[in-house]
């Protein structure tokens, strides 16, 4: 019986976490069960996700199938960003130096600040009155 040769990686923005399968195919993407232009409405988005494919030229060698979940659509365009390229890696090591050169590899750390006490969010102040 022939193996399923397929490669993995795990991408991470703001609060989405997606997880991708790379399988050699024709080049159809699924997110969480839908086509790439049903999960992701916005041209720009859809543009973003597949940047690491695109850049290689392996946009129609490799079947998608991703798990995102998390966040909103801009964090998770940017977690498959991330996920696909570290899939890529598991398939051939040498992309790595123009990967990390496209800043596809970096993990983007900015999070939502979290709002503090005696505060109406995380800068925002309650209205102050001096009399």
């Amino acid at each position: 019986m022939a193996e399923l040769v397929q490669y993995r990686g795990t991408g991470r923005r703001k609060l989405a976490v997606a997880r991708v399968i790379l399988r050699p195919g024709s080049g159809q993407t699924r997110i969480n069960g839908r086509e790439l232009e049903q999960y992701f409405p916005s041209e720009t988005l859809r543009i973003q996700a597949r940047e690491p494919l695109r850049l290689l030229e392996l946009t129609a060698q490799f079947d998608l199938i991703a798990r995102v979940e998390g966040g909103g659509p801009s964090g998770q365009s940017g977690a498959l960003r991330m996920g696909i390229a570290r899939a890529l890696l598991a398939y051939n090591a040498e992309l790595r130096a123009r990967l990390r050169a496209a800043g596809m590899l970096t993990r983007d750390s900015r999070m939502k600040e979290r709002k503090k006490y005696g505060q109406k969010g995380a800068r925002k102040r309650f209205q102050f009155s001096k009399r």
